[in-house]
């Protein structure tokens, strides 16, 4: 019998103390691995105060181009992370997930877990009308040639942290304080600007991703426990 996603919401939560509940269940499903009976884990949550992250990628911190002034303007706090990726920001209206799976009990590794969260955020969208793919030269998920969801893991002993950040209905304008995951002359988009009026709600967001999340966790999950001998 699988076992089963075990989902938290956080609310809204400062970079922080998300960072330390993610390196506290990273650690919990590694240390009992074998004997653990809840393998998944997925954090939902909206960063505040607004932060944009970096990662130790050498050329991330370039791709800052707000000053000291214009971040305290902003009331955007900055913060190194140990995340892949480049630079991204986080703040109130995108629901960011940061999921804690074994990825041994998935049989998945770096490329089909990139792979395995797009799809999820790809299936998440057409469950509101947006039609979303992939991009074979960079993370994420994309509507057009402008960026929707931004990606970034790190995986310990092979259980994944960090995760996707999906635009729903955050501050645009924030993101001119950087490059976007360095990637120049590129857009973002969010769910408010495709759908106007008829944008949902963060816990109605919430409850697409949980559900849809849980059912590609159980699903590959199943398939794995059944090639196993």
């Amino acid at each position: 019998m699988c076992c089963e996603l075990k989902i938290q919401d956080l609310g809204k939560i400062a970079y922080e103390d998300a960072f330390e509940a993610q390196l506290s269940l990273q650690k919990h499903v590694s240390d009992s691995r074998g004997d653990s009976q809840d393998p998944f884990h997925l954090l939902l949550l909206e960063h505040d105060p607004p932060v944009v992250t970096i990662s130790k990628r050498p050329s991330a911190k370039k791709h800052l181009l707000a000053t000291p002034q214009q971040l305290a303007d902003a009331g955007v706090v900055v913060c190194e992370t140990n995340r892949g990726g480049d630079i991204t920001y986080h703040g109130p209206g995108q629901l960011v997930g940061y999921p804690m799976l074994d990825l041994n009990e998935l049989s998945l590794r770096i490329h089909s877990y990139m792979r395995f969260l797009e799809t999820i955020i790809i299936d998440v969208l057409g469950e509101f009308g947006i039609e979303a793919h992939c991009d074979d030269c960079a993370t994420g998920v994309w509507v057009g040639d402008a960026k929707i969801c931004a990606m970034g893991v790190r995986v310990s002993k092979w259980v994944s942290m960090h995760g996707f950040a999906l635009n729903v209905d955050p501050a645009m304008d924030h993101f001119n304080l950087i490059v976007p995951c360095g990637l120049a002359g590129r857009q973002v988009t969010s769910m408010r600007a495709l759908l106007g009026e008829s944008c949902p709600s963060m816990q109605s967001v919430k409850e697409i991703v949980s559900n849809v999340f849980a059912e590609a966790v159980n699903r590959q999950a199943q398939v794995q426990q059944e090639l196993r001998p």
